[in-house]
């Protein structure tokens, strides 16, 4: 399995970007499907995910302002990011867990997404 991500750059305060996330080889029926995001000299947090139970969470740091979504006949995933802050500047990461008991994952290369005016 491998990921390619794109979409990032700048955005100016209240502007929106969409990431994408192109997903290569099979990836079951038991996954979950994530972006996270690390910003300069903080740890690598997941701000959105979706299982194949359809299960979405995010984290309430993007709620209502980021969306997450599969498209299963590109094979690609998606984060549209609205009312984009500056605190929103980092580098997202797309993530793969396969499998329920001990799940392999695949990450991404980082996208860079700065916000500034």
């Amino acid at each position: 399995v491998q990921l390619q991500a794109s979409g990032g750059g700048l955005a100016e305060p209240g502007g929106s970007l969409r990431l994408s996330c192109e997903v290569s080889g099979s990836i079951g029926v038991n996954n979950v499907l994530a972006w996270y995001r690390q910003a300069p000299g903080k740890q690598r947090e997941s701000i959105a995910s979706m299982s194949s139970n359809g299960l979405i969470t995010y984290a309430n740091s993007v709620k209502g302002r980021f969306t997450i979504n599969w498209d299963k006949y590109e094979n690609t995933l998606y984060l549209q990011m609205n009312s984009l802050i500056p605190e929103d500047t980092a580098v997202y990461y797309c993530k793969i867990s396969i499998g329920v008991y001990n799940p392999s994952d695949f990450w991404g290369r980082g996208t860079q997404v700065t916000v500034s005016s």
